[in-house]
């Protein structure tokens, strides 16, 4: 059955843009038919040409604006859309901010909780170069090793030095590492023939500590001319502490093998995190926005309202970022994990900075609550910093059973956190302070907040 689109592909047209998505689209509408436009802004009248239509939606791209946002800044480059690696850069900062508290209110107003109260999103004085971690691909272009990013949508490299968001020390960094490989004639990993030594450079630096990791992810467990290539590393990158080899020899996207060997220095970084230091390895999970991280979890503490007396549960505590800030101001805090090394970094961390009142166990978060609550523990308040994809049933169901008087929920994807706000109403759980925002990732999308639910009756 043939359906009749108001608009067809290559089709050029004049449109107004209504909105953005969650994604940071612009969106105008032809007969209520919907096109998501990038870098497009809302009030903004466009001639847009259409790329790709479906049933329900089409995609187009801007052939000329015709009349301009208050809103749209000079972009910083191109490479920056087309990569995906700043897809709001074009929105001005503040407008920005307002976005994401709007996306997080839209969500909750979706579902008919249109009295959940969210407040402005805290935002940073500096929004670029912000990011503490970099993994960039290495690829042949042009007869020669390139580091980059890719093309969305796509496998082509796109060769790039200053990356904008990221800690410039740490594109200084890719930079020399890449030099130096060139130099030595090391092959760049080529994906379509599973062939060539170099898949990945990833860079790691303190923020306070200003120490620095290098990882060389390769295809092969031979690194050549390993120990010269580590020499010049280390001569010409001063704050370096740490190289490592990581193996990957599967043909897969994901960027770190199992393997990691150290080449020089140590096996992991410190940094400081609210006045704790903290052991950072290769494959450990550690947000990539120190400064707002701090705000982030001094929030969270401060909205579980610890006084000294209670036993908390982190759920997924990861190296022990949350569990050990909040060790200092409760009794007791149980931390779960499902990756070993972060486990071992987490109790690691406890021993360093002297917290004795933090126990971590190895599980998933689901498991470990089942067998907690049948151990008779009885948790005063519970906190999530969940992956994207929010908190498992059987998890809200055991957090719910266990009844404790307050849950404090760090969400980096809205969507999942409304629904998982729903299903701890099921429980007699109600958010009972504004939900808070903070942006973790400026010129981008990603949204995330801390939600405090506290049991009624």
């Amino acid at each position: 059955m043939k359906v009749n689109l108001p608009v067809h592909k290559g089709e050029v047209l004049d449109v107004t843009i209504m909105d953005l998505t969650y994604q940071g689209m612009g969106v105008a509408k032809v007969d209520n038919y919907p096109i998501f436009i990038e870098n497009a802004l809302p009030e903004e009248k466009i001639t847009v040409k259409v790329t790709k239509t479906t049933k329900n939606f089409a995609f187009g791209e801007v052939e000329k604006i015709n009349q301009v946002s208050p809103h749209r800044v000079n972009p910083k480059g191109r490479v920056y859309r087309q990569t995906g690696i700043a897809p709001l850069q074009h929105l001005e900062y503040s407008e920005q901010l307002k976005f994401k508290q709007h996306q997080v209110a839209e969500l909750f107003a979706k579902v008919h909780m249109d009295d959940v109260e969210v407040l402005p999103t805290i935002g940073m004085d500096n929004p670029t170069q912000y990011r503490n971690k970099a993994q960039v691909p290495v690829r042949q272009v042009q007869g020669q090793l390139t580091t980059g990013f890719y093309k969305k949508n796509s496998h082509q490299l796109m060769p790039i030095e200053d990356y904008y968001i990221q800690d410039p020390e740490i594109d200084k960094a890719i930079v020399v590492v890449r030099d130096i490989l060139r130099k030595y004639h090391e092959a760049a990993y080529d994906e379509f023939h599973h062939s060539g030594t170099i898949r990945t450079i990833m860079v790691r630096r303190g923020y306070y500590s200003h120490e620095m990791m290098v990882v060389i992810v390769t295809r092969t467990k031979h690194l050549p001319m390993a120990d010269v290539v580590t020499e010049e590393i280390q001569a010409a990158l001063p704050e370096v502490v740490s190289v490592i080899q990581n193996v990957n020899s599967k043909k897969t996207n994901v960027i770190l093998g199992p393997v990691n060997n150290v080449l020089a220095g140590k096996s992991t970084i410190d940094d400081q995190l609210l006045g704790l230091t903290f052991a950072i390895s290769a494959q450990s999970f550690y947000q990539v926005n120190p400064q707002q991280t701090e705000k982030l979890y001094q929030l969270a503490i401060d909205r579980a309202g610890l006084t000294g007396n209670e036993t908390v549960i982190d759920a997924y505590s990861g190296i022990g970022t949350i569990s050990l800030t909040m060790a200092r101001h409760a009794k007791q805090v149980y931390g779960v994990e499902i990756v070993p090394a972060a486990i071992d970094n987490a109790r690691q961390n406890a021993d360093k900075n002297g917290i004795t009142n933090a126990k971590f166990v190895l599980d998933s978060a689901e498991k470990a609550m089942a067998k907690w609550q049948a151990d008779g523990i009885k948790p005063d308040v519970i906190v999530v910093d969940p992956p994207r994809k929010g908190l498992d049933a059987d998890f809200i169901k055991s957090a719910g059973e266990m009844a404790p008087k307050r849950v404090v929920y760090i969400s980096c994807n809205p969507s999942t956190l409304v629904r998982d706000v729903q299903r701890f109403a099921e429980y007699g759980y109600q958010i009972s302070a504004p939900v808070q925002p903070v942006d973790q990732f400026p010129q981008t999308p990603h949204i995330e907040s801390v939600t405090v639910l506290e049991r009624k009756g």
